[in-house]
């Protein structure tokens, strides 16, 4: 049995949401380095947003790049509805 195509529509929301996570994560990024430089323009102590940062970045991207894995793992190994059926032996 041959695997019907998807409905392009369908790719394009999945597409869609994979990029809004990366846009997501990279404008929380970008938006914890402003409050970096702007703790250091002001002479505050930058101690909490060093620790939020050093903590949150890496988490974030981290998050992201799982999720992103996952999508394109499951892309790559669909099968058939019929193929992931198990049959029982004959015998």
């Amino acid at each position: 049995m041959e695997r019907q195509p998807e409905p392009k529509w369908i790719y394009g929301l999945q597409i869609a949401s994979v990029s809004m996570i990366w846009v997501f994560v990279l404008s929380i990024s970008l938006w914890i380095l402003h409050l970096l430089r702007l703790s250091r323009r002001l002479n505050d102590v930058p101690s909490a947003s060093i620790g939020i940062s050093i903590v949150a970045i890496p988490v974030f991207l981290a998050g992201a790049a799982i999720l992103t894995y996952v999508f394109v793992g499951l892309r790559r190994g669909r099968t058939a509805p019929s193929e992931s059926i198990i049959e029982p032996e004959e015998g």
